[in-house]
């Protein structure tokens, strides 16, 4: 059975087919923030405090760690903030954590003063990446996330991802880094612009599983940009990609919808021991006061009728959360 050990100084986390899915959370990133931008290069953390232990508290299994605040000389000014920014993550909570940049420097200056086995992100199938990164993997024995796509771009044929996650995998082994210490990311296309990109991620993650027994995970939002009211997409894809064998994900713990999808989903895996997490989570659950606005129930058709209507087209443009 494929199982990446991450760690904090503290604590260790197992990813795999057999166990909980493991949720990476995705606040404590500066893109599409500009206050966080902002506040980060003005030295002002208070809201990467605040996030880190929401999002612990919300049921976050390890945090997604960025420092990523400008595009101007990022070789120069994002190792120092990375480092600084995950010290005081690593000293406030005890998850593991995801090294996040896409510059070499600073993931390296972050492997230096990191605390237990934190998981890198990410390769690409990039030559001139994965002779970057690979090596830092195998010097400090850490997993790292693989995105499946390369120096052609991200390719639209699942086929095509699946071919490049295979390199990355066997270009790992190549440096002595086993299977089991990457985390393959097949790439989730928004499902307003592509009709099957949900049909094709499931087939990927049954390949991956099936065929490179591999973990996974996703920018899980990815599946709702552009549409309205993203958590219900987002809640209802995440059982879906977990029955096809998705082990983890970076998303946002603080949309209670979403983790009670993981939650349910743990249990209906059998992940969740004697339903034992769902049942101390929710055993002082009230439902919703009598009442409380519910959507409109259409009433059934005359006899003879036809079910009509069309469902609502989502609208473009909602913004990123």
């Amino acid at each position: 059975m494929t199982r990446t050990i991450v760690a904090s100084a503290s604590r260790e986390i197992v990813i795999g087919f057999d166990q909980p899915f493991c949720v990476i959370g995705e606040r404590i990133n500066p893109t599409g923030r500009k206050k966080l931008a902002a506040e980060m290069i003005e030295g002002n953390f208070e809201t990467v405090i605040r996030d880190a232990l929401e999002q612990v508290a919300a049921g976050a299994t390890m945090l997604d760690v960025n420092a990523g605040v400008t595009s101007v000389n990022p070789n120069e000014t994002e190792p120092a903030l990375l480092v600084q920014t995950l010290e005081i993550v690593q000293n406030l909570v005890d998850v593991p954590l995801s090294i996040d940049s896409s510059v070499t420097a600073a993931i390296e200056a972050a492997l230096k003063v990191a605390k237990g086995r934190p998981l890198i992100n990410s390769v690409t199938g990039e030559e001139e990446k994965l002779e970057a990164i690979l090596p830092l993997c195998r010097k400090y024995d850490v997993p790292v996330v693989a995105i499946s796509n390369d120096e052609t771009g991200i390719s639209m044929d699942p086929d095509v991802r699946f071919a490049v996650a295979k390199k990355i995998v066997e270009r790992a082994m190549d440096h002595g880094i086993k299977p089991e210490d990457v985390v393959v990311d097949p790439l989730v296309m928004p499902i307003g612009a592509l009709g099957d990109a949900g049909r094709q991620v499931f087939q990927l993650l049954r390949r991956l599983r099936d065929e490179l027994k591999v973990n996974t995970t996703c920018g899980l939002s990815n599946i709702s940009f552009g549409l309205p009211h993203r958590h219900g997409i987002n809640a209802g894809f995440i059982p879906m990609v977990i029955g096809a064998g998705m082990t983890s994900a970076i998303m946002n713990p603080c949309r209670p919808q979403e983790m009670e999808a993981v939650r349910a989903a743990n249990v209906l895996n059998g992940t969740d021991a004697n339903c034992a997490n769902w049942i101390m989570t929710y055993r002082d659950h009230k439902p919703a006061e009598p009442g409380a606005a519910a959507a409109p129930v259409a009433p059934p058709p005359a006899a003879g009728g036809r079910r009509g209507g069309r469902a609502a087209r989502a609208g473009a443009g909602a913004r990123l959360e």
